[in-house]
């Protein structure tokens, strides 16, 4: 599976941990090139996990 780059940003609201993620940061600021929504759930993280 190929790497997301670090520039993709999340918007999933039900992730574990998107307080913690930048990708949930940039995709806030307007700074992400692009903006997806990776599988994280509220037990677990996507596996995409970029730390603050």
């Amino acid at each position: 599976m190929p790497k997301v780059p670090e520039d993709v940003g999340c918007r999933n609201e039900e992730c574990v941990k998107k307080d913690e993620c930048k990708r949930q940061e940039i995709a806030k600021n307007g700074t992400a090139r692009e903006v997806r929504s990776f599988g994280g759930t509220p037990e677990k993280g996507c596996g995409k996990f970029i730390q603050k």
